[in-house]
């Protein structure tokens, strides 16, 4: 069972994992915390390899090997999607684990981008061992298709 929170949203609430950190209301980047509130949704990636994509109201593009997101606040593209290979720190979203199946990408950080307040914050699958994130919020993949396919467009993240 996923430990650490909840999300909720368009009448309904599924069990979370949240940063190893908790959730905070003052995200900083590497805190491995979540931030907390409402977060919105702003659109959805897949690994068209591995599933069909995802019911959902929101724009939806596959992941491909080549697509990474960069998390360096010193680098002009923070909090951006980017094309790998990157010569700043980033993340890969092509990832070998289960993880990166399905990403929602969260608003957090978004409009305007303040560097060192917190990136590549999303909504992905949840470790098989239910471990914590490191500040993304994680459901279970049946709990993220079934958010998705209710339309949630938004979420609350709560602590447990």
């Amino acid at each position: 069972m996923l430990r650490g929170g909840f999300v909720e949203g368009h009448g309904h609430r599924f069990r979370a994992a949240v940063g190893r950190a908790g959730v905070t209301p003052h995200k900083r980047e590497g805190d491995e915390a979540t931030p907390a509130g409402r977060l919105t949704l702003e659109r959805v990636l897949y690994r068209a390899d591995k599933l069909r994509a995802p019911t959902c109201r929101l724009p939806i593009e596959p992941i491909g090997r080549d697509d990474g997101w960069c998390d360096d606040p010193a680098d002009a593209a923070y909090n951006k999607p980017v094309r790998l290979p990157y010569k700043a720190r980033h993340e890969n979203l092509w990832r070998n684990d289960d993880l990166y199946d399905v990403i929602g990408v969260l608003d957090w950080n978004r409009a305007p981008i303040i560097p060192g307040r917190g990136s590549a914050i999303f909504l992905h699958v949840a470790s098989r061992d239910d471990a914590p994130t490191a500040g993304c919020v994680a459901l279970a993949l049946a709990d993220l298709l079934a958010c998705l396919a209710a339309g949630m467009t938004a979420l609350e993240v709560l602590k447990a």
